[in-house]
């Protein structure tokens, strides 16, 4: 005797489910339209960018003076405009007292009143019989020399100014204010959801390709 199987009819696929069996049998896979993709390439982007920018000026302003050994002042004044103006950022690098010579611009802390940080261009530097160097500086924007003289020991280690980087010291006292301050602290951890949130829900191939 043959046995009989039972006849089992095909199934028939409703477009929805054809359509969704070409896109990997993702049922109701609809494309994204493209204002809502473009935003959210944007949206990454930026992310990307404002971390890249966050590490960066913490691996300057934090990490590399440590790092490197240089050292980063920001202007606060115009005396030694329009070469480095209110805002801009040098970095300075170790200095043999001994190599202190005219026409250098130095960093270093005045030696009368509340001992401030200047950045100033040396006009004078004399030796003195135990090997120190007396300086006579002025702000380039200034009429006339500083009206005190510095003076280095032998040994020391004067700063003088290799580079300058414009606005970024706006940049830094923007920062250091309490209540962005306050906003880092809570905003950097939500940046940095968002940017993984990003990442996880990347656009499929397909979406892409849609």
């Amino acid at each position: 005797m043959t046995a009989v199987l039972p006849h089992r009819p095909s199934r028939v696929l409703h477009p929805v489910d054809a359509g969704a069996h070409r896109a990997g049998g993702r049922v109701g896979t609809r494309p994204l339209p493209l204002a809502l993709r473009m935003a959210r390439l944007v949206a990454r982007r930026l992310v990307d960018l404002a971390l890249v920018v966050a590490v960066l000026a913490f691996a300057a302003l934090a990490v590399g003076p440590h790092v490197f050994g240089y050292r980063t002042v920001t202007m606060l004044t115009t005396s030694m405009a329009p070469g480095i103006a209110p805002g801009d950022v040098v970095v300075d690098t170790a200095l043999p007292v001994a190599d202190i010579e005219p026409g250098m611009v130095l960093t270093y802390h005045i030696p009368v009143g509340d001992r401030r940080v200047v950045t100033h261009r040396v006009v004078s530097a004399d030796v003195g019989p135990d090997g120190s160097v007396t300086v006579q500086t002025r702000g380039d924007a200034n009429d006339a020399a500083d009206p005190w003289t510095a003076t280095f020991a032998a040994g020391d280690t004067a700063w003088q100014v290799r580079a300058t980087v414009p606005e970024v010291g706006h940049v830094v006292q923007l920062l250091r204010t309490p209540v962005l301050t306050e906003v880092l602290v809570w905003g950097a951890p939500a940046l940095a959801a968002a940017w993984v949130l990003l990442t996880v829900w990347r656009p499929t191939r397909a979406e892409q390709d849609a």
